[in-house]
């Protein structure tokens, strides 16, 4: 009988999931140890970059990695892991297609990130549009340029002041971000519609807190809260959304208004899924784990990323952990992978120190805020930093080059704003003409 080759399971192909198994691929490549990747998708998401997408900056394609092209040594599973069963060392997977099934290993690494959090708002799941995927940046993209067609072609007024107000509930990167970088795409397709100007579109920014971008100081808040107003945007602070129930927008100010696009960014919440496992948790649903990323209490078992509660150790306040933010999930990622072969190889695995570095933020095209190291940086210098930070931590070299090659290429010729919301329901034409006629 064949001796079992041991399994490092790595649940997660994300920016945490990738890394950590490229890192395991090139260090243990010549061991005879399978690592396997479970993931929904077959692609990672680099997300700082979805705003740009959505606005057409950059080709949708080139902010994602494929996971089995970068993985060439690794086992890619595409299918949705529903339970986590670490005292029998079995996770459960349920394929696209077929019967789901137990897949047993040896060494557990969660990096299942975070997902949407939301409330209990009605009318949010029908018509809320998220913005932590590609294929939402695209939705949404088509999905703006579609209500310029439908304003700039009825003569219903209120049909066309609804469909040229936007609404993005929560004022954290992604929201601002989204928002920044749509309202510029929108003022740029208007060249195109000559009986639409830019004062008769609506954007509404909806923030519960006192203030926007809570990641950088009150003052570089200030200043972002007043550009985006000085470009026409309603920040409504302190506000709430409480129903937006077919279109209407109530909001706990006692504004109502009606808007066909809705877009969701408040928070994230760890997977749900770390909950029902038998892992151990903080306070706030993330898994508990040790400064070298091993999952407390429990052997042969490690996090790392946004579902992840790590000791901050720079930090003075005691018990504080690292915030769920690109910047830690980046070098939690590269730190796991040799953390794991340290052990295997009976060595002591390293502690995860990192002092947080700062912020960057795009607001818009040639638009942004920055505050890194102390630095305060604001407009164009800090948009450029926003840039090159992230073309830098962009996976592969593959992916850099294309996004390069994208906004170099938008410096000689205008985006391109064509919507191909059809795309979406590409087999409804066929359907119609398939259905029999009728006779007369």
């Amino acid at each position: 009988m064949a001796e079992r080759v041991p399994r490092i399971l790595v649940l997660g192909g994300g920016y945490v999931g990738m890394y950590t198994a490229l890192g395991l691929q090139k260090q243990l490549r010549w061991r005879n140890i399978r690592i396997t990747v479970v993931d929904p998708r077959a692609y990672m998401t680099y997300q700082p970059f979805l705003p740009e997408a959505a606005a057409g900056s950059l080709e949708p394609r080139h902010v994602v990695v494929p996971l089995r092209r970068v993985l060439r040594h690794c086992q890619v599973i595409t299918g949705e892991v529903t339970a986590i069963r670490h005292a029998d060392r079995t996770v459960r997977v349920a394929p696209q297609e077929g019967e789901p099934y137990d897949l047993r290993y040896d060494v557990l690494v969660v990096a299942l990130g975070s997902v949407v959090r939301t409330l209990p708002i009605p009318g949010l799941a029908e018509q809320g549009i998220g913005f932590k995927q590609v294929e939402e940046a695209i939705t949404l993209r088509n999905h703006v340029l579609d209500q310029l067609d439908v304003a700039a072609s009825t003569p219903d007024e209120e049909l066309r002041r609804r469909s040229l107000t936007f609404v993005f509930v929560g004022g954290g990167y992604a929201g601002v971000e989204a928002l920044a970088e749509l309202q510029d795409m929108a003022k740029d397709a208007l060249r195109f519609y000559p009986y639409l100007k830019p004062e008769h579109m609506r954007w509404v920014l909806v923030e519960a807190a006192d203030r926007i971008l809570p990641e950088v100081s009150p003052e570089m808040g200030r200043y972002t809260l007043a550009e985006l107003r000085r470009h026409g945007i309603e920040v409504r602070l302190q506000t709430r959304l409480v129903s937006c129930v077919d279109g209407h927008v109530v909001l706990d100010d006692g504004t109502e208004f009606d808007s066909d696009t809705l877009v969701w960014t408040a928070g994230v919440k760890p997977h749900p899924l770390v909950a029902e496992s038998d892992l151990p948790l903080d306070e706030k649903g993330r898994i508990r784990c040790r400064a070298d990323l091993r999952v407390d209490g429990v052997e042969d078992a490690w996090s790392a990323g946004d579902c992840a509660a790590i000791p901050d150790l720079t930090s003075d306040v005691p018990g504080a952990t690292c915030g769920p933010t690109a910047q830690h999930a980046v070098r939690q990622a590269r730190l796991l992978a040799d953390n794991i072969v340290a052990t295997l190889r009976d060595q002591r695995p390293k502690d995860y120190e990192h002092r947080y570095a700062g912020s960057v933020a795009s607001l818009g095209l040639h638009k942004g805020v920055a505050e890194v190291y102390g630095l305060k940086l604001k407009g164009f210098l800090a948009w450029f930093m926003h840039r090159t930070y992230h073309v830098s931590r962009m996976p592969t070299l593959n992916r850099k080059v294309r996004v390069i090659l994208d906004w170099t290429l938008a410096l000689f010729s205008p985006r391109e704003v064509v919507s191909l919301g059809r795309l979406e329901s590409p087999r409804a034409e066929f359907r119609r003409a398939a259905v029999p006629s009728l006779p007369d």
